[in-house]
């Protein structure tokens, strides 16, 4: 089974957007979808350096909850600075230090903070295990360091160890 499908939440997600996206689960976009999720998964077993495995499902929900709403603030933060005539705001760079080293979390990480509107993920130094974040409106560095350790890297710890 682990020949045929070495990806099985790759190809379960897939599946489930392709009955979203035909918005039917007749039995003909159900074999359509599954013919699909498999190849997808057996072509992403060639490039994914490991098998993604999701320790607690519950923090894997609460992180997208939690991304969710910071994603809706900082959209309106950003529209704030924007439509609002005040001082320019102070872009800065942040160079954070990182506990996080399952790849597959830093890839999500990484999704979530260039997502966020004013920031954007820009190198990872493996090394020294340090990330460069641009962020558009930096009123306090360490804060915004708090922020992203707190609500992103410790739910990232529990679902990928």
């Amino acid at each position: 089974m682990k020949r045929l499908l070495p990806q099985p939440l790759l190809a379960a997600i897939i599946l489930a957007l392709w009955l979203i996206l035909q918005q039917s689960a007749g039995l003909g976009h159900l074999l359509l979808g599954s013919f699909i999720a498999i190849g997808v998964s057996l072509a992403a077993s060639a490039v994914l350096p490991e098998r993604v495995e999701i320790g607690k499902a519950h923090k894997f929900i609460q992180l997208l909850a939690v991304a969710g709403l910071d994603i809706i603030r900082s959209n309106l933060a950003v529209m704030m600075v924007l439509f609002h005539p005040r001082p320019a705001p102070k872009a800065g760079f942040i160079e954070m230090q990182l506990e996080l080293k399952n790849e597959t979390g830093l890839a999500i990480l990484a999704v979530l903070l260039t997502a966020t509107p004013g920031s954007a993920w820009l190198e990872y130094d493996r090394a020294r295990s340090t990330v460069l974040i641009h962020v558009f409106d930096l009123v306090d560095a360490d804060e915004w360091v708090k922020m992203v350790k707190q609500r992103y890297e410790v739910l990232l710890l529990e679902i990928f160890p």
